[in-house]
């Protein structure tokens, strides 16, 4: 992370707590501006620089765009000036390295730079474009002051790894600073997001590298079906996790973010499972990509081939590598395949089998994504489905299954609805309202005991 996860929670969290709530409202952007440069300068300081020129370069852009508004050619060329830019840089820092080794294969000399990833950039690139495009459409009034654009841009709750903010569905709290009124449930859904990533992701993810680390010899058909599953355990608590840090510091600090997710492993279908999984970021392709293209207004094979575009981009924007490219197509493929062959059947059959075809699709996807090559790829599934010379059940087996089951337990319950059912049908109770409070504490006092006790904590959509 920017800052080490302890200095963040007993240093800079309560110092921005505390800035927050004495500083008169109109001081707010501008502190809240330098607050977050210095959480993204404190461990990515050579950066600042690309951060801010992407600022001043989509303010100055949409100033334009607006100015030329009734000149729809130089403003369209203004907003494709921006999106060229934003993605220009994008590729660069993220794509060059990987295009590089592809022409190498051809036999022209182009050396990869091996740059680090600035921290963010494919989110804060995203954004910037949707302000410029949005007031090219006129869904929003370009903003006069810079320091409220910038504070928009480098906002840290979810600079480094989301959600991807809209400046339109922010815009009124930005312009109108105002006190909280949600600050204790936007604390209790910080302190829920941070124990789902210490308390569920990091021990899910402990499980996947413990099982990834035994030789072929030692596994079996249900071990590598139990390493998957940790792993599609652990990138939904890893990623809604932090989303939910990032809204719930936004509702602290007076901003209403969207919901990045929804309960996704509860989907009876492809399609419904991407309506629920990074809500910010299917909505963006949705809206800027595949609405703009023609959606599915203008015939079967033009909506196969915004399908086509929206999945291709889908998969590199969460990296620079082949596997990405494979999952994107794979999830193109299922949705096609949904969409103009399967949707009748999957509406008539029964519910539990609507769940288990859309997971099994799911788990498959996240074979895809964790390979780090396409044999490795590929013996995964072999295995998975073919068994290809393994045991089926062994005592390592035994072993994760025994050890684990609490954990296994919790992590089947807490990625569905029910808890969350639970506390709306009970939450009007003062009983309730204490047990969620003292709740809160516990997990929070959980949270810190294992980050201090242990090293592994990783972050995987940082590498994004």
């Amino acid at each position: 992370m920017v800052f080490s996860s302890l200095t963040f929670l007993f240093i800079y969290f309560p110092l921005v707590c505390v800035v927050m709530a004495i500083v008169p409202l109109c001081w707010r952007n501008f502190l809240l501006l330098a607050l977050s440069i210095l959480f993204y300068g404190w461990g990515e300081p050579v950066y600042i620089w690309l951060m801010v020129f992407s600022t001043v370069f989509d303010y100055i852009n949409g100033y334009l765009i607006y100015r030329y508004r009734d000149h729809k050619r130089i403003a369209k060329r203004i907003v494709w000036t921006s999106v060229i830019g934003n993605l220009s840089l994008l590729i660069f820092f993220k794509y060059f390295d990987f295009i590089a080794v592809q022409l190498q294969q051809l036999h022209i000399p182009i050396q990869p730079l091996h740059l680090p990833l600035p921290l963010g950039i494919s989110f804060y690139t995203f954004q910037t474009m949707t302000y410029t495009i949005d007031v090219y459409r006129k869904e929003v009034t370009p903003q006069k002051n810079i320091i409220t654009f910038a504070t928009y841009v480098t906002m840290f709750p979810q600079l480094v790894a989301g959600p991807i903010v809209k400046y339109k569905d922010i815009a009124q709290d930005l312009e109108s600073p105002r006190r909280c009124n949600h600050y204790a449930y936007g604390l209790q859904l910080f302190l829920c997001g941070l124990a789902k990533k210490v308390l569920l992701a990091n021990c899910s993810g402990e499980i996947y590298m413990q099982i990834a680390q035994y030789p072929v010899s030692e596994l079996s058909i249900a071990l590598v079906w139990m390493k998957m599953i940790a792993f599609m355990f652990q990138i939904y608590f890893d990623f809604s996790g932090y989303s939910d840090m990032a809204v719930g510091l936004g509702h602290m600090l007076g901003f209403s973010f969207l919901q990045n997710f929804n309960y996704p492993y509860i989907a009876k279908s492809i399609k419904e499972f991407w309506s629920r999984w990074h809500i910010t970021l299917s909505s963006f392709f949705k809206e800027y990509v595949y609405i703009p293209l023609g959606g599915s207004r203008k015939g079967k094979i033009k909506t196969i081939r915004n399908l086509f575009l929206v999945w291709l981009l889908t998969g590199l924007w969460h990296g620079a590598a082949w596997n990405f490219v494979l999952w994107g197509m794979y999830f193109f493929l299922c949705i096609i395949i949904e969409k103009y062959l399967l949707s009748t059947y999957l509406e008539r059959s029964a519910s539990w089998f609507q769940h288990l075809y859309t997971l099994l699709l799911i788990l498959i996807g996240w074979v895809i994504f964790s390979s780090n090559s396409v044999e490795e790829m590929m013996w995964h599934i072999q295995v998975m489905f073919t068994g290809n010379g393994l045991v089926f059940w062994n005592t390592l087996s035994s072993f994760y299954v025994r050890n684990y089951i609490v954990y296994w337990i919790l992590f089947i319950v807490l990625s569905t609805p029910m808890m969350s059912r639970m506390y709306q049908r009970y939450n009007q109770t003062l009983s309730m309202r204490c047990i969620c409070y003292v709740g809160s504490i516990v997990l929070f006092i959980l949270s810190v005991s294992a980050l201090v006790n242990d090293g592994f904590n990783p972050f995987l959509y940082f590498r994004f």
